[in-house]
């Protein structure tokens, strides 16, 4: 589903990937690991289109990424990537319910359906009562739930997610990572996720280590 094939990238003349190469199919659940600084981060960004290769090939179901340019990549990137971030990056002067629905508004969806949408994904998410409020009024494992949500409202093939327990507690980071596997089991929902949480990566389908800008 997702391919990369030689994947390089380099800041200023330092090589942060060389030749990285990874293979993701439906409906898995894959860890990245490695020490800090192995290129996990820029590779997530590389796969999800936030940014572009040196050189290298990337596709999500046979479809050209570094093909896309301008609206056309932003358009893709939309509908078929969601991604969930350590610090949730809710927008705070809006609901739960608000930040959920935008990635639907942004692909022209009327408001109606994406409410629709976004209130059976809080409920799913056991969020309905916190539809109304804002992320300050949110724990941090609820903001997380919030951002997964946002992350699914658009039916995306794979999601994303660098670091999502991070910034949580060991109680809250386990029932979130929970959630990631219920997900799976139920909508055949595809992750790659980026973590230091070595109790978390051992219950993942499978583990992409990086060292070195290289994946094994």
């Amino acid at each position: 589903m997702l391919l990369t094939e030689n994947i390089t990238k380099s800041y200023n003349n330092l090589c942060i990937l060389n030749n990285a190469s990874l293979s993701i199919q439906k409906g898995e659940i894959v860890s990245i690991v490695g020490a800090s600084g192995a290129g996990k981060s820029t590779l997530l960004h590389i796969l999800g289109t936030l940014e572009k290769p040196d050189s290298g090939k990337l596709f999500l179901n046979n479809q050209d990424m570094l093909a896309l340019k301008g609206k056309q990549l932003a358009a893709f990137r939309n509908k078929h990537i969601g991604f969930v971030f350590q610090f949730h990056h809710l927008l705070p002067e809006f609901s739960a319910l608000e930040n959920m629905i935008m990635p639907a508004l942004i692909t022209g969806e009327n408001q109606s359906n994406a409410k629709q949408k976004a209130l059976k994904l809080l409920d799913r998410l056991n969020l309905s009562n916190r539809a109304s409020h804002k992320p300050n009024a949110m724990s941090g494992g609820e903001q997380q739930r919030v951002a997964i949500g946002r992350a699914l409202i658009n039916n995306p093939d794979i999601i994303l997610a660098d670091e999502p327990t991070g910034n949580l507690d060991t109680q809250n980071a386990m029932a979130i990572f929970n959630l990631l596997l219920e997900l799976r089991d139920e909508i055949n929902q595809t992750f790659v996720v980026v973590t230091h949480n070595d109790s978390l990566v051992k219950k993942t389908d499978r583990i992409i280590h990086m060292k070195d800008g290289k994946t094994t």
